[in-house]
């Protein structure tokens, strides 16, 4: 679990990504770099693609601020996450060096700023005893094989730049790309434009089966948003899932008292995502009490709606939706976005939705809902065909 003191550190680092070196520098100065260091070397850990060298290599990453420096050493193997150990047991075959500030743009900066000539890197430091240096030289091919295998994988995890997707959906084990869904070129169209924002996404259903808590989506969204704060909401307790900037929540989608109260604490949100039963209600339900904490800019996407053409999850068999089912929200909501238009009777109180759904985007068995202020007039009365008509009529 992640107490409310780590998250506030983070927090504050996650802002000073975008920060003055000076308003940096005075960051470190209060927080200390130790600690600051801590957090950024553990979330590199987790930024790390799947390493490729067979052997072991240890790979120090050392942190520099004024004249102070915090080393850590991180073992990299194929089939193991990235972990630390300890300093007196390492080998190390390949040492990074960054200063704090860098780091700390590189990983929770705009995704787009240079990235080149920012550190310092030297392979395997010569040893002192003749007999180890015989046993480097005739390993020389493989042990300089696996060192650069082992950095490439440790300097990939110093980036806030993340693959496509599709890949992070194989590489967390989400099912949104490449088995039952292929959704995620539709997030990575309506995402874009929030990548290098502090965002808050809330997704409703974890997955995972009996031996398994799931969570693949969300450390997805996590390495999406590298300055995002990412949770998620399922019936059963899987809390054992929170780390730095993943928050697994307990509670029932169906539960509009609930979803206002967590809504309260933990949003507002930039993005909803409900992944969760796929029961028609539960999805009206959510939504009805969750779209009005989506920020203005937000979105709110609703997976899966195949559900509203199955009865057994209170759809409508056939070949057209019914009103009660998610696809029959869908079509509300394009209503809704046409108020405006409506002629008997003329809407005088528009809604919540009327007044806020500004786009409706609908893919297979996938929506994303746009919030904003929906305060396009309709057409003049003057351009009303009824008004030609009676003119004609004179």
């Amino acid at each position: 679990m992640v107490d409310a003191a780590e998250n506030a550190l983070i927090r504050r680092l996650i802002r000073a990504g975008a920060d003055s070196d000076d308003e940096i520098d005075a960051l470190l100065k209060d927080v200390g770099l130790s600690e600051v260091a801590r957090v950024l070397v553990d979330e590199v850990r987790f930024r790390c693609p799947e390493p490729a060298n067979t052997a072991p290599v240890d790979v120090a990453l050392d942190l520099t601020h004024g004249g102070e420096r915090h080393s850590a050493t991180l073992r990299v193997v194929r089939d193991e996450p990235v972990r630390l150990v300890a300093e007196e047991s390492a080998k190390v075959r390949s040492r990074i060096t960054f200063t704090a500030a860098g780091l700390l743009r590189r990983l929770f900066g705009p995704v787009d700023s240079p990235r080149t000539g920012d550190f310092h890197n030297t392979f395997m430091p010569t040893p002192e005893d003749p007999g180890q240096l015989r046993e480097l030289l005739g390993e020389m091919d493989t042990v300089l094989r696996a060192a650069a295998q082992a950095t490439a994988t440790l300097t990939a995890g110093c980036t806030g730049r993340a693959p496509e997707l599709g890949e992070l959906s194989i590489r967390y084990g989400s099912d949104k790309w490449a088995s039952f869904h292929w959704y995620t070129a539709h997030y990575e169209r309506h995402f874009a434009r929030y990548r290098d924002q502090p965002v808050r996404v809330l997704e409703i259903g974890i997955g995972g089966f009996e031996d398994d808590l799931g969570g693949g989506s969300l450390k997805m969204w996590k390495r999406y948003f590298p300055r995002g704060t990412v949770f998620g909401l399922d019936l059963y307790d899987k809390t054992s899932l929170s780390e730095p900037r993943l928050t697994a929540l307990v509670g029932d989608q169906n539960d509009p008292d609930f979803l206002t109260e967590l809504a309260r604490e933990h949003g507002p949100f930039d993005i909803v995502i409900d992944d969760g039963s796929h029961l028609n209600e539960h999805v009206r339900t959510s939504f009805r009490a969750l779209f009005p904490h989506v920020r203005p800019g937000g979105l709110y996407v609703v997976e899966d709606l195949q559900t509203a053409y199955y009865s057994d999850f209170g759809g409508s068999p056939g070949g057209v939706a019914g009103p009660d089912t998610s696809l029959g929200l869908v079509k509300e909501l394009i209503d809704d976005l046409h108020h405006r238009e409506h002629r008997d009777p003329t809407v005088t109180n528009p809604t919540p939705t009327q007044s806020s759904v500004v786009g409706v985007h609908a893919y297979h068995n996938i929506v994303f809902v746009e919030k904003g202020t929906n305060g396009e007039d309709t057409l003049p009365r003057w351009m009303d065909a009824d008004v030609w008509t009676a003119l004609g009529a004179k």
